[in-house]
């Protein structure tokens, strides 16, 4: 004979498994980026390397000429060595390739950083967030995705304020969406970034001029597992996981789509979380 489970079992089951499929969901978001990413950081460290043989060869050579200085019998001798060892080219090479060095570094350390804001373990505490920050480093994650298929045009609001949130969940919403309008364009196109604020609530929203989304499907855009995507081409988890956050931060999601007329998805956030003090998050 069967036992029935209690219906707060149940329900505490299902928040579980719910919770699983959402995890599942931000690990393959993770290792979707992996490859773009190494080819992010591995573009910079080439050049980085390039420039620092390059830099090994000049110093000898200037190492040379100091070295002349004390035992060459004449300055014309030692003009002599440094026009041989062209000088005026090193003078002029070291400093662009220590400015191109700097560059490869600080884009490699954008990277690592945004990838310290994405990866953040899930039990952090609501804090405040500046939201453009973490638009900015979710682009870095994703650019070697985005560079071939958009440009991106920005509007966002410089006055606004931070808000009250998870930063690294908003950053999985943010990275969600981003993918999904690059993988609604064709060929290549446009995406647009946009921020403001109405109230007591930002927000912030994704927009391109991709394939659109047919009506009959975008009351089912949220739920799990439901896709438009090709068999294989995701797992229908991505918007699903966006509305939880989003939930979670009592916000919400609109969407304005039309087909061959792009999509604009607009996530609405509250500036304050009324109930965090009293309920840290779990």
């Amino acid at each position: 004979m069967s036992e029935h489970k209690p219906a707060d079992q149940l329900l505490q089951e299902l928040e579980q498994v719910n919770t699983q499929l959402l995890q599942s969901e931000k690990l393959a978001a993770i290792g979707q980026l992996a490859a773009g990413v190494a080819h992010e950081i591995n573009n910079p460290i080439g050049y980085v390397f390039s420039n620092l043989k390059s830099l090994a060869q000049y110093v000898e050579d200037l190492l040379r000429i100091a070295d002349a200085a004390d035992e060459v019998n004449s300055l014309e001798a030692l003009r002599a060595l440094k026009s041989r060892l062209d000088y005026e080219f090193l003078r002029q090479d070291i400093g662009a390739l220590l400015h191109e060095s700097a560059e490869g570094i600080t884009r490699i350390k954008s990277i690592i950083t945004a990838l310290k804001d994405f990866s953040h373990i899930d039990d952090e505490d609501f804090r405040s967030a500046d939201l453009h920050h973490g638009l900015e480093s979710t682009l870095n994650l994703v650019n070697n995705e985005l560079k071939y298929k958009a440009e991106v045009i920005k509007d966002y609001d410089p006055e606004l304020p931070s808000i009250e949130c998870l930063p690294s969940q908003i950053n999985q919403v943010i990275l969600n969406l981003l993918t999904n309008a690059a993988q609604a364009i064709e060929g290549s196109g446009r995406i647009t970034l946009s921020t403001g604020r109405h109230g007591d609530e930002v927000w912030f929203e994704v927009g391109d001029n991709g394939q659109g989304i047919a009506p009959e499907h975008q009351s089912r855009l949220f739920d799990p597992f439901f896709t438009t995507k090709p068999v294989g081409e995701g797992t229908g988890l991505g918007l699903a996981l966006s509305h939880s956050i989003v939930q979670k931060h009592g916000g919400r999601i609109e969407v304005d789509s039309a087909p061959s007329c792009g999509s604009r998805f607009r996530v609405w956030l509250p500036i304050t979380q009324p109930s965090h003090d009293a309920e840290p998050s779990p």
